[in-house]
């Protein structure tokens, strides 16, 4: 069953685009490891939040994920510009009107 984590990452002030420019870098493990889509977003109503929503082939794939260097890299290089609070939601998709 597909997997989602649905996340909001707090920025230290004025770090917004600086944490943006490292998750959208781009990197093809992350389909090769059974990513379906991974979008990155931004509200200038919230303006040290980014948006992360995630969509996975499986749980085990998104665990999986967090063993690729690329992926270690993005993250320690993302860490700094955080502040540490994170939020979200994490579930299996039960289905979609798209497919």
């Amino acid at each position: 069953m597909t997997f989602a984590n649905v996340g909001t990452l707090e920025v230290k002030p004025g770090r917004r685009d600086d944490v943006v420019a490292v998750l959208v870098k781009a990197n093809p493990e992350l389909r090769d490891a059974g990513c379906l889509l991974y979008e990155v977003g931004i509200n200038d109503e919230s303006p040290d939040t980014v948006y992360v929503c995630e969509l996975w082939e499986s749980q085990d794939a998104h665990r999986g994920s967090l063993q690729l260097a690329s992926v270690r890299a993005a993250i320690q290089e993302a860490m700094p510009l955080l502040t540490g609070v994170m939020g979200g939601n994490r579930f299996m998709v039960a289905g979609s009107p798209l497919r």
